[in-house]
């Protein structure tokens, strides 16, 4: 594929873009298609989103005029096309997601045209009110858009939002990009409502103002005869008693969400409604790529790819199966041997692995869409009713139902087991989906247990003691493969609260979790190796409940202690280990290692963004070698 931009290139600015005709604009929409293939063909990316929105977003900014007008994009990893038309289409777009790069989701700091930063989905609606809310106070009159894949509406913060519009703004645009798809097949009753909204025979009526508006601008006459025979194919085209109606916001479409001239009339058309409005627009997720249309939830997001066939770069045959993987494939056999044991993702099925259990026994497997709240409420519920729920939710996404967990699951005492995939970095995501925050937010919530496996084999261990524990159980483990040990036929629960001393030495005694057990045992060798100093290496395991009677050991037989943890250092691991020395007026000397307080940029790799915070193992050699005072060649202390 070939990537002749002549267009594109010349376009620095919305107000470049508005310069041009539509002949043109349709060459400029194909060009565009082709360098986020190009450029996500060789880093990974969210391709199917970007390439189904490049129509809309170019017809937003040939109606709007952003800075001064906002857009709030939900999730915003559909904003590649949007950063290509402001100012962003240079080397930093061919580094997308990388180290140096743009970052694969909208961004404040990236340009003024970014109106709201986002992550995580369901935001748009609020954040755009909010806007819309300090603007009428402002006595402003800029336009505020907000774009929402139908997904969203899983979301339980967009329905909030819905019920405040019409009574907070008079002005207040709303475009539902509709794909039927979020990152897995919509499911629930909005995804079946949206799809009767496009063919139910009762919706029959044009507005007359919206018949009335088009009728008089230019080339209105030949929209009509579009709208008539898409009312005529659809036997639907606007929705006058639709639920977004019946909230107070004006609904039309469905509309063609690939034809830019009939975007640009029906966002000329919001812009002078006296009441909120929302446009529903029907795409295709991955549209102009066909593999990509043929695999929807593949090419959400994907890794490095042939541009030609979509073949995704080989792997070595020798990788280590994923932790993903490994845990779907463990929890399948363990709910076929117990039939309580039941599975709950929030639209993540095959990013979190538990598409194994669905395909096994899909009568236990539970997708409840973008809704990690009532994802944990649900288990909880389960629970009540004799079942073992395993939600597996990503950390990051887990915050979002941080009240259920403490109010429903652990208050109650309940046997739900959560499974936390991107525990610590999500590299290319970067700090909307880094998981460094977990340890934080669950160590302080009375009843939990919180494991963090050093191996995939550990890994199957802690599930099984989570789901036969009867207390709320917390499993982190990182994005990526495993070590590559060798795995039990069947898992073997832990005992609770107990550590795993893997090296017994003097002097200091490290105590890791999870992949940073592997660093601790390579420094340990090099300390010996260079020093001939042995020193203790323990598998904490357990971050709640420690394992006290051997840490107080190590405290009374060693000089120093050293904690390493992949997660945030305030209230982490290494606190814990703090707190037990307090209360039992212990003075012995921690170095605590961690992630500083701030948020972590994306970056090409773990290894890079460790290396830049000391958290590498050569970083943290010299630094344990310093807090050895190895430095300062005081050996007497050492090697006492």
């Amino acid at each position: 594929m070939e990537n002749n931009s002549e267009i594109l290139k010349e376009i620095s600015s919305p107000a470049d873009l508005k310069k041009l005709d539509y002949e043109q604009i349709e060459i400029l929409c194909q060009e565009i298609r082709n360098r986020i293939i190009d450029a996500t063909s060789q880093n990974g990316g969210h391709v199917g989103p970007n390439l189904g929105v490049v129509e809309l977003t170019v017809a937003l900014h040939l109606a709007f005029d952003t800075p001064q007008d906002s857009f709030f994009w939900d999730v915003s990893h559909q904003g590649y096309v949007h950063k290509l038309l402001t100012g962003r289409n240079d080397e930093r777009f061919e580094k997308i997601r990388q180290s140096n790069g743009l970052s694969g989701f909208l961004s404040r700091e990236e340009s003024k045209h970014d109106a709201f930063g986002a992550g995580h989905a369901g935001t748009a609606l609020s954040a755009a009110l909010g806007r819309c809310i300090a603007r009428d106070l402002n006595q402003k009159d800029e336009h505020v858009v907000a774009v929402a894949g139908d997904a969203a509406f899983t979301c339980g913060i967009t329905l909030e939002a819905l019920n405040n519009i019409a009574s907070s703004t008079k002005r207040f645009i709303l475009i539902l990009n509709d794909n039927e798809w979020s990152i897995a097949k919509n499911v629930g009753a909005f995804s079946k409502y949206f799809n009767e909204l496009i063919t139910n025979p009762a919706y029959t009526r044009l507005h007359k103002d919206a018949e009335s508006f088009l009728t008089q601008v230019p080339g209105g006459p030949s929209l009509m005869k579009f709208l008539s025979k898409a009312k005529r194919d659809t036997k639907e085209l606007i929705a006058p008693s639709s639920i977004f109606e019946k909230l107070g916001i004006r609904y039309l479409g469905p509309i063609d969400g690939h034809d830019v001239q009939s975007l640009v009339r029906f966002f000329e058309f919001a812009k002078t409604s006296d009441e909120p409005i929302v446009l529903h627009l029907l795409t295709q997720k991955g549209k102009g790529f066909p593999v990509a249309l043929e695999e929807p939830e593949k090419w959400h997001g994907s890794g490095p790819f042939d541009k030609q066939t979509g073949q995704s770069k080989p792997s070595s045959p020798t990788s280590p199966p994923k932790y993903q993987d490994v845990f779907g494939e463990c929890l399948s056999k363990l709910a076929a041997e117990n039939e309580n044991i039941v599975g709950i993702t929030a639209a993540m099925p095959s990013g979190t692995g538990l598409d194994a259990l669905h395909k096994a026994i899909p009568e236990r497997f539970f997708d409840v869409g973008i809704a990690e709240e009532h994802a944990v409420l649900l288990a909880a519920g389960m629970a009540t009713g004799g079942k073992l729920p395993v939600c597996a939710i990503y950390s990051t996404f887990l915050q979002r139902a941080y009240d259920p967990i403490i109010h429903d699951v652990c208050l109650q005492n309940l046997p739900v087991t959560f499974c936390l995939d991107r525990a610590g970095l999500s590299p290319n995501d970067g700090p909307t989906h880094h998981g460094l925050f977990d340890i934080s937010y669950l160590r302080c919530i009375p009843n939990g247990i919180i494991m963090q496996p050093k191996d995939e084999d550990e890994l199957q261990d802690m599930m099984a003691t989570g789901i036969t524990s009867g207390s709320p159980s917390f499993v982190r483990y990182p994005r990526g493969e495993g070590v590559g040990v060798k795995r039990k036929d069947k898992p073997v629960p832990l005992e609770i609260g107990k550590a795993e001393i893997l090296r017994e030495g003097t002097t200091c005694s490290i105590w890791a979790i999870g992949d940073f057990v592997q660093t601790a045992l390579h420094i340990a060798d090099h300390l010996l190796e260079k020093y001939g100093i042995k020193i203790s290496v323990v598998n904490a395991r357990f971050i709640k409940p420690l394992d006290e009677e051997n840490l107080l050991k190590h405290a009374e037989s060693h000089q120093y202690i050293v904690t390493l943890e992949d997660n945030v250092l305030m209230g982490g691991f290494g606190s814990s280990i703090l707190e037990v020395f307090e209360k039992n007026n212990t003075t012995t000397a921690v170095k605590r290692f961690g992630w500083p307080d701030q948020f972590i940029e994306h970056g090409n790799s773990v290894h890079e963004l460790r290396s830049k915070v000391g958290l590498d193992q050569e970083s943290l050699t010299k630094s344990i070698e310093a807090f050895l005072l190895i430095e300062d060649q005081l050996s007497a202390p050492i090697f006492a």
